[in-house]
This record gives structure tokens, sequence and C-alpha cells, in this order.
């Protein structure tokens, strides 16, 4: 008896069994298919899809607000001025439309229509968040259902320009603070500023971020929340504390917002920081050919520490939550504690410190 007389087909009209249809799904997932992919009479569908299980992709201009909305505040900040480019050259387009080569070419494009700056670096940090910036919004396309692939991994980031930035030494950091002292609108808040800065090695978004209820008065800690939605609670000397009481109480800061103000109690924003430079660079020429800024404060800072501490402390200051990929497996090991940052502290600024070691060193 031949092999189709003792396994005759099952009729057409026959429903399949249960185990039928579990050999089916299995064999299916197994090449990588779905169900819905059979139903496609697109035989040059490249995602799978199909007109009857998938609406078409919403274009850049109705998915980039819904980004937007979705994203932190730090992303939209970094990533806004991308996605206002991307709505200039691709509005109308559907998302699921650009190929690699076509979103390196747009990349190409802005980096050329860039604002030339004097510390600008060729484009490259343009080119390079702009490619962030379409990577995140097909992350969430693809969380959404909206698209199956992510055509901006596989276009490759310019290199990242090695940083300029460096320690600012004690002489000039003593004009700095001189300048900010003596000159602008509001010395009393630019030298807290600076101080603020030099003592805990903070992001300006840190400092913009800080509230009344982010001090402990009594151990002389603040919570920094910084950049990747990371915070930490970092020592400050005990006048840096009474200081920024004292501005809070001035300034009519209280509770859950904005502790750094203007003297008209209105919260200060990233355009203190930029007059505040600027005017420093018309009174320092030193400043403005270089393009210090606050970050480069923090260069300062966490250089000493290293210096002075170590490298484990100085990335414990730092808020660096993870080591470098380079750094091995023991940096897992040796974290710094809370109790060397503060000893560290005590050391830069002179002043003893509530949670630091008993004889803490002090500058030379």
């Amino acid at each position: 008896m031949s092999d189709a007389q003792q396994n005759p087909a099952p009729d057409a009209g026959t429903a399949p069994s249960l185990p039928e249809l579990e050999a089916a799904r299995l064999l299916l997932g197994r090449m990588g298919i779905r169900v819905e992919d059979l139903l496609t009479t697109d035989p040059s569908a490249a995602t799978g899809a199909t007109t009857a299980s998938r609406s078409p992709a919403p274009t850049f201009a109705a998915y980039v607000p819904v980004v937007s909305g979705a994203v932190s505040e730090g992303t939209r900040r970094v990533y806004s001025t991308y996605w206002k480019r991307l709505l200039e050259h691709w509005a109308d387009r559907r998302i699921d439309e650009p190929t690699p080569s076509q979103i390196q070419q747009l990349s190409g494009q802005l980096r050329t229509q860039r604002v030339v700056r004097r510390n600008g670096r060729g484009g490259q940090l343009t080119g390079e968040h702009f490619i962030a910036a379409l990577r995140c919004l097909y992350r969430h396309a693809i969380a959404d259902g909206l698209v199956t692939d992510n055509p901006a991994l596989r276009v490759e980031k310019p290199r990242r320009p090695t940083s300029m930035r460096q320690a600012v030494g004690g002489d000039r950091l003593a004009e700095i603070n001189q300048i900010a002292a003596s000159t602008g609108n509001d010395p009393v808040l630019d030298s807290l500023l600076i101080r603020l800065h030099t003592e805990t090695a903070c992001r300006r978004g840190g400092a913009l971020a800080l509230r009344v209820c982010d001090l402990d008065e009594q151990q002389c800690l603040i919570l920094l929340r910084e950049k990747g939605e990371t915070s930490r609670w970092q020592p400050v000397s005990p006048t840096l504390m009474r200081h920024l009481l004292a501005h809070a109480q001035e300034r009519g800061a209280s509770g859950t917002g904005p502790l750094l103000r203007q003297r008209n109690g209105n919260p200060i924003t990233r355009r203190r920081y930029n007059s505040l430079w600027e005017r420093i660079g018309r009174h320092l020429p030193w400043v403005a050919a270089q393009g210090v800024s606050a970050h480069w404060l923090r260069h300062t800072t966490l250089t000493w520490v290293e210096r002075t501490h170590g490298y484990a402390v100085a990335q414990a200051y730092a808020g660096h939550t993870g080591g470098r990929s380079g750094d091995g497996v023991t940096a897992l090991y040796v974290r710094a504690t809370q109790q060397e940052v503060a000893t560290a502290l005590a050391s830069l600024s002179g002043e003893p410190h509530p949670l630091a070691h008993p004889q803490a060193p002090t500058p030379s």
C-alpha cells in the first residue's frame, strides 16, 4: 500500500485537528512567519506586514509630536532641534519610507547647514545627534507596532571628536570667580553658581533641577538629578549649604519648586549660564577664545579629585555609576563610598564635613 493510501490528504472542507494546528504554528514560528503574513497578496512586501493587518505608517509630521511627548524632558531638549530639522525636509514622508542611504545623505546635508560657532568641531556632533534622534524615533515606532525595522541603526554615527575641555588652573579659576562676583546684574547668584559647580562638579542640568526639598541640611548633602535619569546625594560644604538655604529663603523658593532663582523670584534657565559666560568672556579673553563654560569647572574639580584621592573616588564624585568598558570587572568592586567623597570635598573646600573621615587632608 502506498503512502498516499496509508495517509490520505485531509479533505479541503474538513477542519484541521488541534494537534495539526499546533504543529503548523510551531513550523511557522521557526520560519519567522506570522499567520497574518499568509494573508498578503503583495509578494514584494519586505517587512512581512499586510494591508489587512497593518494601517499605513504615519508621516513624520504626525509621529514626531507623539515621540516628543513620550520621551523625558532631557531627551526632548537634546533631540527637538534635530526633529525640527527632520520635519523641514521630510514632514510629509511616511516613517517607513527613508532608507539608510537617504538618512546618511540628510545627515550630511544638515552638517553642512549647521550654524558655525567658535567652538565648532566640523559638524560631527550635529550628525551624531541627528542619527541618535532618528534611532529614538524608530524605537518608539517599533514599540507602537508601526514599523518593524530601524533603518537609522544601519547608519554609522560620525566619530565623536575628543573633548577640548580641560581643568582650569588655580589662578584662572580665581579670575573667573572675581569677574562673576563683581560684574553683572546679580553677582550674588553668579557667585553661588560658580561655587556650586566647583564644589559638586555637577552638570548644568543638575543645578537647574535642584529643589529646596533636595537639601539635607543636617548631613550637608544635596540631591542631584542629572542626565540619563540618574540621581545621587552629593556632599557640599557647610558654607555652601548655608548660602543655598539663604538664597531659597530670600528669593521665595520652597518645596518642590526650583531652588536657583533670579532677583524677581523667577527660576533661572540655561540663558543665565549663557549670559554669565559671555560676560566673563568679555572680561577674560582666554575664556571666550577657548569656549570655557560651567562644564570646565566639572573637569577642574574631577581632575583634582582624581589626582589627590584616586580614580574610584573621582568616579563616584562625578556620579558615574558604572565603569567604562576598558576598566575591567575590578571597577565593580572598588567603588568609593559617600564618606570618601565627603572626605575629598573636605580637602577641596578646606572645611570639615559631617560625613568625612575625621582627619581629612587639606589642600596645600
